[in-house]
C-alpha cells in the first residue's frame, strides 16, 4: 500500500476502541430531554448556529404538532419557539442562502395537501407566511440550488394525483416559478444537489397497493436549461429509501422497500456516478431498512451514519461495505425520524415511530 493511502485508510477506518465503544452501551448513544411533543414525518434542519430546527411531523394521535422547536447542543434541551405553524408533516424545511428555512407543502388536517409555505428566521424565532406554491404537494423533494433558488420536485397532490412537476422559489422575488418536468411522475424518492450543481431524483414510487408501481429511473435536473434529463436505471426499483453524496461526488443509495412496503424492506445498497449514471453494487446493510429519508449523515471522517429505518442506527463505510450496529440501552422507534449532524460531528436523531403506530418524543445524540 502507499504510504498516502495507508494514511487515507488510518484516518478513515475506526478505531478498535471506536468500535468497542460503539458497543459499548451508554457512550456512543445517549437518550436526551425529550421533545415538547410526539413528532415523525417532521424535519430537523441544521442552522448556521449550531443549533437544529424540528418542524412539524404527526403526532402521537396522527395530528400534526404545530410546535416549532429548536435544539441547542450546549445546553442539550429542546426549546418550543413562540410562533406556532399550520400543522403539516411529509414537507421540507430548506435553508435558504440568508439563514431563513423555508418550509413547502405536506399534509396538513384531514391529509389536506398543502400548497402553503412558510419562513422561519431561527435568529428572531419568528415565522412569516410565504408565497403559495404552483401544486399543492406533500411526499415531494427541496433542493436549494448553487444560485440561492430551491428547486421543489414531485410528490404527490390533490385527487391523489402524483406529480412529474418541479418548480422554483426564487428567494428574492418571493416567488414560486415553473420549470421543466420529470419523465416520470414520483413520490417517496430522493433528491440531492451534485458537486456540478445537477441536481439528482432517485426512485420512488406512483400508485398506492395493489396500484404500486416502482420507479428505478434516475433522472438529473440542469439549473441552467431548468430540464431534466435520464441518468441512468438502479439495480433494484425502490421507494422510501435514502441516499447521499459522498466526498468524491459519488452517491450512495440505501435501503428502502421493493412492492411489497413492508414486507419487503430492503438492505441492499447501489452506488451512483453521476457522470456516467451507472450503479454498482455494494455490501448491504447490517440491517433492512426503510422510511428513512434524510437520516443518513455523512460523517466528518467520510463515514456514514445510517440512524433511521430500523432500531438500531449503524455506521457504513463506503471504501469497504463495512457496517457496524450501534448498541446502546434504547431501541429507536426508527421509521420517519430525522436526523442532523451536530458541529462537533456527532448527530441528533430524533421523533419517528415503530413497531406501533404512534409517533414518538425521544431524541438521541449519537457520538460515532
Amino acid at each position: 500500500m502507499k504510504p498516502a493511502a495507508a494514511l487515507a485508510t488510518a484516518l478513515l477506518v475506526p478505531s478498535a476502541c471506536a468500535a468497542q465503544r460503539a458497543h459499548g452501551g451508554g457512550e456512543a448513544m445517549v437518550a436526551l430531554q425529550s421533545m415538547a411533543t410526539a413528532r415523525a414525518a417532521h424535519t430537523a434542519t441544521a442552522l448556521p448556529d449550531g443549533r437544529v430546527l424540528l418542524v412539524g411531523g404527526f403526532g402521537d394521535d396522527q395530528g400534526a404538532p404545530p410546535v416549532v422547536e429548536v435544539f441547542d447542543p450546549v445546553r442539550q434541551r429542546f426549546t418550543a419557539l413562540e410562533s406556532r405553524l399550520e400543522p403539516r408533516h411529509s414537507h421540507t424545511a430548506t435553508p435558504l442562502a440568508d439563514g431563513r428555512i423555508l418550509v413547502t407543502g405536506g399534509y396538513g388536517r384531514g391529509n389536506r395537501y398543502l400548497a402553503t409555505t412558510v419562513l422561519i428566521d431561527p435568529r428572531t424565532g419568528q415565522a412569516t407566511a410565504g408565497p403559495d406554491m404552483l401544486e399543492a404537494r406533500a411526499g415531494h423533494e427541496a433542493v436549494r440550488l448553487d444560485d440561492g433558488r430551491v428547486l421543489v420536485i414531485g410528490g404527490v397532490g390533490v385527487g391523489w394525483t402524483f406529480l412529474a412537476s418541479a418548480e422554483l422559489y426564487d428567494p428574492v422575488a418571493n416567488r414560486f416559478l415553473p420549470t421543466g418536468a420529470m419523465a416520470e411522475p414520483r413520490e417517496s424518492h430522493v433528491a440531492l444537489r451534485l458537486h456540478d450543481g445537477r441536481v439528482a431524483v432517485i426512485g420512488g414510487h406512483v400508485g398506492r397497493r395493489e396500484a404500486l408501481r416502482l420507479q428505478a429511473s434516475i433522472e438529473v435536473h440542469d439549473p441552467a436549461t431548468g430540464r431534466f434529463t435520464m441518468l441512468g436505471v438502479l439495480r433494484e426499483a425502490r421507494h422510501k429509501h435514502d441516499a447521499v453524496v459522498l466526498p468524491d461526488g459519488d452517491l450512495l443509495v440505501l435501503g428502502g422497500a421493493d412492492r411489497r412496503d413492508s414486507r419487503g424492506v430492503l438492505r441492499s445498497v447501489e452506488r451512483i456516478d453521476p457522470a456516467s449514471g451507472r450503479s454498482s453494487p455494494m455490501p448491504a446493510l447490517a440491517r433492512p431498512r426503510y422510511k428513512l429519508r434524510g437520516t443518513s449523515i455523512v460523517l466528518p471522517d467520510g463515514r456514514i451514519l445510517v440512524a433511521g429505518g430500523a432500531s438500531r442506527p449503524e455506521i457504513y463505510a463506503p471504501w469497504s461495505g463495512a457496517s457496524l450496529v450501534l448498541e446502546g440501552p434504547d431501541r429507536l422507534p426508527g421509521l420517519f425520524s430525522a436526523a442532523a449532524l451536530l458541529a462537533d460531528g456527532s448527530v441528533l436523531v430524533s421523533g419517528g415511530y415503530g413497531p406501533a403506530p404512534d409517533a414518538g418524543a425521544g431524541a438521541w445524540r449519537i457520538r460515532p
